[in-house]
């Protein structure tokens, strides 16, 4: 019996069946259902009890009935309930992961807003504008929230291996060892991966996963380890006869068939599948931030950084007197860093360090060995002052870059800008990164800060830049937010 047929009969020691859990899209989805519902009846009942005057108790137009605005409410409540679902907001391929479940969210709402607009003015309804420019808005940014909120709560389950897809990878095993590693990059990534299906001889794990069979025997290894899923890498023998009979017994056992393309780093939005010929052809857009987009991160950098430098004015004039009672030196520091296209320009933090700091840099990447990285970062950093471990922590010494955004040398959210030595160490991919505007808070600043190394830095910063979209940079603001209120173990 070949040593792979052999495996099956005992994969189910390696992975207890977990039968029970299958239906965890099903379950997620109808929670939210009911989240929604609670969301959009709470908004409109507040609007009716603390926005609408007590004068306005009903709707009424010309030559038509007087119709309770606690009725118009529970229509217009209803039409929203139902725009979320017409508008596929709770689809198990996208809730709880990306920015698809927020856009069509967006969609659904605007286009009830427009429907209703659109009957009061061709009916000439006396409706309040408070219905339009307060009760939506404030709906759509709660629906939001709630999403988010649900979605950390998925994201704690996933750490636990709970409401997850138990997946095989089939492909050879360089790339099924790639896929594996790109899952468990992230820890909340959905994905468990409970074994792999491959035809190469005398393995018996890729990446400490399981072999547990070949192509030939990718349903019995399916059935064996309780599996939902297939992930299907790249392979010379898988044929498209193979794929299509593939497809048909994982939708006869209502699985999952997962393809992953050679495309590392693309986020979803620039993938588009166009049939031509009966092939499902995979189209990836080229990014770019030019035109409106431009503009419109452009605006949001003026009008953020205004609010921000206005909200956080307090803690900048306090930090300011903490630093110059603690030692002599400048209260600001201006330090050269590249940004867009690899232009130089002066970059302000709160000084942190000891005043001839930059004269010690050198010495101390020598005394660690890390001279040769760009990324210039000193373990245990001697050169830090006592009120600068406090704001650096919080990343307060960070807040004075609101005014190089407002001039508009960097962004609110772009890759970190580095030194000139440490750019003249970039590679051709790392040369990506100057494409865009630095930013104060990146990709890599709120997936690990100060831990990481430079390939995974990197390697997220590339993302960012492949992958700009202006509900990214709501995403990476809000939990840079979190990361400074509670920095962890990660922020020196």
């Amino acid at each position: 019996m070949h040593r792979a047929d052999r495996r099956l009969k005992r994969a189910p020691a390696l992975v207890p069946a977990r039968r029970s859990a299958r239906d965890w899209p099903a379950r997620f989805s109808a929670r939210i259902v009911y989240s929604d519902l609670v969301v959009i009846v709470a908004v409109l009942v507040a609007f009716r009890y603390l926005v609408l005057p007590d004068d306005q108790s009903y709707v009424t137009w010309a030559g038509g009935p007087r119709i309770p605005y606690v009725a118009a409410l529970a229509l217009i409540g209803l039409v929203w309930v139902i725009a979320l679902s017409v508008f596929e907001t709770r689809d198990r391929n996208i809730v709880g992961s990306g920015e698809q479940e927020y856009r069509r969210l967006v969609n659904a709402t605007v286009a009830v807003f427009a429907l209703f607009v659109a009957i009061a003015f061709f009916l000439r309804i006396e409706v309040s504008r408070g219905l339009f420019l307060i009760a939506m808005p404030v709906g759509l940014v709660a629906l939001i929230f709630s999403r988010w909120i649900w979605r950390i709560w998925l994201r704690r389950q996933q750490r636990r291996f709970k409401y997850v897809y138990r997946a095989l990878v089939l492909g050879e095993p360089a790339k099924a060892a790639m896929i594996i590693r790109a899952i468990r990059r992230s820890d909340s990534s959905g994905f468990d991966i409970v074994g792999v299906v491959t035809n190469a001889r005398g393995r018996q794990s890729i990446s400490d996963v399981p072999v547990v069979g070949g192509f030939a025997h990718a349903m019995a290894a399916m059935d064996a380890t309780d599996a939902d899923t297939i992930i299907v890498a790249e392979a010379d023998e898988v044929h498209p006869e193979m794929m299509r009979q593939l497809g048909w017994d994982v939708a006869d056992r209502n699985g999952n068939l997962v393809v992953a393309p050679a495309l590392t780093d693309v986020a979803g939005p620039r993938i588009h599948s166009r049939p031509a010929a009966g092939l499902p052809l995979v189209h990836v857009e080229f990014p770019r931030l030019e035109g409106a987009r431009r503009l419109a991160k452009r605006t949001f950098d003026i009008f953020g950084s205004i609010a921000l430098i206005i909200v956080f004015s307090p803690v900048m004039l306090v930090t300011a007197i903490a630093i110059r009672a603690e030692s002599p030196g400048r209260v600001f520091y201006r330090q050269p860093r590249v940004g867009l296209g690899g232009g130089e320009f002066g970059m302000l933090k709160f000084r942190s360090m000891v005043a001839d700091a930059d004269d010690q840099l050198a010495s101390l990447l020598d005394l660690q060995g890390t001279n040769d990285s760009p990324l210039f970062k000193v373990a245990d950093d001697p050169r830090i002052t006592k009120v600068g471990r406090v704001i650096r922590k919080h990343s307060i010494d960070e807040l004075p870059q609101l005014f190089n955004v407002l001039v508009g040398t960097m962004s609110l959210v772009g890759p970190r800008p580095q030194r000139a030595a440490e750019v003249a160490l970039y590679d051709d991919a790392a040369h990506r990164r100057l494409r865009v505007k630095p930013g104060m808070s990146g990709l890599w600043q709120v997936s690990g800060r100060s831990t990481l190394s430079w390939e995974d830095a990197l390697r997220l910063d590339l993302y960012y830049v492949e992958n700009w979209s202006f509900m990214q940079d709501l995403q990476i603001l809000v939990r840079t937010l979190s990361a400074v209120i509670a920095p962890g173990r990660t922020a020196h």
